[in-house]
């Protein structure tokens, strides 16, 4: 027995696995059929009597854009069999994702009975989206609109949620679009010109789409159209050279004693050839008629030539040697350089103005480089004293000083740079030395300085008897958190020029930690100590702080505002006591109409002057107008100033006032209340009125005067006298016989226009107006002709070829109005382009055409794939005036259809058990 069903089993297996194979693969075909194709769906059918079968069969389904390729047919089956019946679908392009159902009704031809199956058929999805140009100019004038139209179709059968962007353009519809499948928009964009455009320059227009949950599936199309300039800034035949001419009216009330006079300049800056390799530079400015202040300028005369590798300067400046040796000195010399490949070769000689222990100074030096970023140099410096018995310094040189130095900067890494200086000095009486090391660091997490500088007791250079340090540091823990610290200690001895006083010495060390907790702010926190000390007899201060900070810096909107406080311990040692220092400031700052303000004020109460727990408040206000590009208005108030900024000159009220006339010419207006320097309570009056001249200097003659000239052919028009015709700002007409000339152009780039209101509205010329024409040569000629505009028009007409399909008003009810069948028209000439989207059952026309051959070119555009466009190229010539007429027919095309006559066996006849 067991033997038997073994047997039974071994012999079936086979046939029960083909069974099962097919069967999935039939019914693979029910899931994911992709639109726009053709399938067939199997439907299993048995009989389970001893009698032939014979069915009538129809089929229908849910949506009108699934269709059966066979509606109706017949089925005939064996007793005892099983059967597939195979149901051919076309699935059109438009056909949504989503399940379907397909239904076969069958009626038993012998006793009428019916039978209904159903079977789910799943539609997949198909994103697919394309973007085209289709319309744009190539020419505008500025000042007028560029306007393109791009073509965006959804040829899926998903509905897509796009994003329409333009870098440079404005897109004209919302920014979302949602696009149904194989639906189409036109989308139009558009970019205002410049009217104030000073010379010709291509513009471009971009659109991108991208669907908005797929940004990776960004497409982007691009116009560029040449924007034409109407009021073109003209090329000069001269190479010329900016200068400006100044003359000042100034008046001062100091310290109660009045003087004004005028004050005359003369600046000018530039290349004295075409090809910029003769670099000058020169300014003169005569004595100032009031006490010089750093609000005036001081007398002052130099030139200076520079070409290619050589410098030269005569006249004032200042001059500099090294850091060690004469860092910097203002005076009145002569100084040349050359440069070689890697040597630097130069000297100086300066005349001090503001130093009288010098009286002058030679220097020679040499430079070597090392690569891009490292350089080895050397040099001497040769200082005679000025002869007399007044002692301006504290160091005095009792002879001549001769101080020979050599420094270096060395790259030894990408992140870290090592730089350095030794100079040794000698006198009859003297000797001595300084020396300066410096290294810089930079890591991505890392930054950092140091710089260490001394200078022996007997040294005779900038500094004396000296030494200082300098460093910080910042490493930032995060994104949002670094660690930063600072030292600070200052020179105490150098000779400094007696034209401005020295900032009080201070040594000063914090640490802190600062935090960014936004993109717009940051806190930080800060501790540490500082020491400030007058230079000045008698001093008004000298005191050693610690102190605790915490600063906040925040946007909000269009303010900016800075917070401050500040709490520390004072050891006054100008008075002996000690006490508590606090202080507190605000600063608000922002820009409406455009008007930049900025609103400070801070409050102290400190022990480091001659009162314990002084109470201090400073406040103020600058505010700044742009009334336009010509006219500007600056306005700016302090209460007062703190002692430590004794030494430089400062504004208690402020009132500038800048006018451009008219191009060129400049005036200004100012006056102030002002503390000057050393002044603790004194204030002084200035005002100036400036008149500025900026002429550009011819220097160089660059071209010649050319000529464009030529003549308007007349090809079976009215008239071409009088045609107005355009060249950048030149203007000519022809004569009776349609000459024009253009004369003393300047050579250039230029764009030929015409004046359409001077001719006939349909009168054209045969060239592409406006055209190109690069003017260089002494004589130019350009030739056309005026003739008349042909016309195209035609009409898209559909054509049946096989009887109408039931389901083709339904499969056009389903579409929607705004779904009509298109396609693209294209007029192509040999220079010219033209499309336009046309629908099935509408006429078109291209109008204004230049008369030739032209080729009308006809593309889809996703017309469905049951219609056929019959001719899609069209050829021929348009004769002046002629109106050229097509008629284009697209056919519905004729499907064949093949199919299995005899089912499809699947299954196997039941063995009858014996009884």
């Amino acid at each position: 027995m067991i033997r038997t069903w073994t047997f039974i089993i071994v012999l079936l297996f086979p046939l029960l696995a083909f069974s099962q194979q097919q069967s999935d693969r039939l019914n693979s075909k029910r899931d994911s059929l992709m639109p726009g194709m053709s399938t067939s769906i199997p439907f299993t059918l048995e009989n389970n009597s001893s009698e032939n079968k014979v069915y009538e069969v129809s089929v229908s389904t849910s949506s009108p854009l699934i269709t059966p390729i066979l509606m109706e047919g017949e089925f005939r089956i064996a007793p005892y069999e099983t059967s597939v019946y195979l149901v051919p679908l076309r699935v059109a392009t438009e056909t949504s994702q989503g399940s379907y159902m397909v239904t076969l009704h069958m009626t038993d031809r012998h006793s009428g009975t019916g039978l209904t199956k159903t079977s789910k058929i799943t539609v997949a999805g198909n994103r697919k989206l394309s973007l085209t140009v289709l319309e744009f100019p190539e020419f505008v004038r500025a000042g007028e609109t560029i306007r393109a139209s791009f073509l965006l179709k959804n040829n899926g059968n998903v509905t897509e949620n796009t994003i329409l962007e333009s870098k440079n353009g404005v897109v004209d519809h919302d920014a979302v679009l949602a696009l149904a499948p194989n639906e189409s928009k036109i989308i139009n964009i558009h970019k205002p010109t410049n009217s104030e455009l000073a010379q010709n320059e291509f513009q471009n227009l971009n659109l991108s789409v991208y669907p908005q949950n797929h940004p990776s599936e960004n497409q982007s199309a691009y116009v560029s159209t040449q924007v034409i300039s109407i009021k073109p800034s003209e090329n000069d035949i001269y190479h010329r050279l900016p200068v400006a001419f100044s003359l000042s009216f100034i008046g001062m009330q100091n310290m109660g004693v009045y003087n004004d006079g005028f004050q005359g300049e003369i600046y000018g800056k530039g290349t004295l050839d075409k090809d910029h390799k003769n670099q000058v530079e020169f300014h003169a400015v005569t004595k100032n008629p009031a006490e010089f202040n750093t609000f005036t300028q001081y007398e002052e005369y130099f030139i200076n030539y520079k070409r290619e590798n050589l410098f030269v300067h005569l006249g004032d400046k200042t001059y500099s040697s090294s850091y060690l040796t004469e860092f910097a000195r203002y005076g009145r010399g002569a100084e040349v350089r050359y440069d070689f490949s890697r040597v630097s070769l130069g000297g100086f000689y300066n005349h001090p103005r503001f130093f009288r222990d010098i009286k002058d100074e030679f220097n020679v030096y040499s430079s070597f480089r090392i690569g891009k970023e490292s350089e080895i140099s050397g040099g001497y410096l040769y200082k005679t004293p000025r002869k007399g018995t007044i002692r301006y310094t504290d160091v005095r040189l009792d002879s001549e000083a001769h101080l020979p130095y050599a420094k270096g900067k060395f790259r030894v890494s990408k992140n870290i740079t090592l730089s350095g200086e030794f100079a040794y000095s000698t006198t009859k009486k003297t000797e001595g030395t300084a020396y300066l090391v410096q290294a810089e660091a930079s890591f991505a997490r890392l930054n950092g300085s140091l710089m260490y500088m001394k200078a022996s007791p007997e040294y005779a250079g900038y500094f004396t008897n000296t030494n200082t340090f300098n460093g910080n540091i910042q490493y930032r823990l995060s994104k949002k958190i670094s660690v930063l610290a600072t030292y600070t200690q200052d020179a105490k001895n150098f000779e400094r020029d007696t034209l401005f006083l020295a900032a009080p010495y201070r040594q000063y060390f914090h640490y802190g930690i600062q935090y960014q907790y936004l993109p717009t702010g940051l806190i930080m926190l800060n501790n540490g100590y500082q020491k400030y000390q007058d230079r000045l007899m008698p001093r008004q201060f000298d005191y050693y702080e610690r102190f605790f900070r915490v600063s906040l810096n925040q946007q909000i909107g269009k303010f900016q505002i800075n917070l401050e406080g500040q709490i520390g311990k004072t050891d006054n040692y100008l008075t002996g006591f000690n006490g508590n220092s606090s202080f507190y400031s605000a600063n608000l700052s922002f820009e409406k109409f455009r008007t930049s303000f900025n609103l400070f004020g801070s409050y102290a109460i400190t022990s480091r002057y001659q009162m314990q727990n002084q109470k201090q408040l400073y406040y103020g206000a600058r505010v700044f107008s742009k009334f336009s590009d010509k006219t500007s208005l600056s306005i700016f108030y302090q209460n007062n100033y703190i002692p430590e900024e004794y030494f430089k000159d400062r504004n208690l009220f402020e009132l500038l006032f800048h006018q451009q006339l008219f191009p060129g010419n400049e005036l200004d207006l100012s006056g102030r209340y002002s503390l000057q320097r050393g002044e603790i309570g004194n204030k002084d009056f200035i005002f100036s009125l400036r008149y500025t001249w900026r002429p550009q200097i011819p220097v160089q003659k660059v071209a010649e005067y050319i000529s464009l000239s030529g003549n308007i052919s007349n090809l079976g028009i009215k008239r071409t006298e009088g045609v107005r015709l355009m060249l950048g700002s030149y203007l000519s007409v022809t004569d009776k016989e349609g000459n024009y000339i253009f004369k003393n152009v300047i050579p250039g780039n230029y764009f030929l226009e015409i004046d359409r209101s001077t001719i006939a509205i349909n009168d054209i010329p045969t060239v592409i107006l406006p055209a190109a024409l690069p003017l260089n040569n002494k004589e130019n000629i350009f030739n056309f002709g005026l003739t008349t505009a042909a016309n195209i028009q035609g009409y898209i007409q559909l054509s049946e070829t096989e009887e109408k399909n039931q389901t083709d008003p339904e499969i056009l009810q389903a579409k929607g109005k705004n779904k009509r069948e298109s396609i693209v028209v294209e007029a192509v000439s040999n220079d010219q382009t033209f499309r336009k989207i046309c629908f099935v059952g509408e006429g078109f026309d291209f109008t204004y055409l230049r008369p030739g051959d032209w080729t009308i070119k006809l593309y889809r555009n996703g017309l469905n794939k049951r219609y056929k466009i019959s001719t899609d190229k069209f050829q021929f010539t348009l004769k002046p005036s002629e109106t050229k007429k097509l008629n284009i027919q697209i056919v519905k095309q004729q499907i064949e259809i093949k199919y299995q006559q005899e089912s499809l066996k699947v299954g196997y006849n039941q063995i009858k058990s014996k009884k």
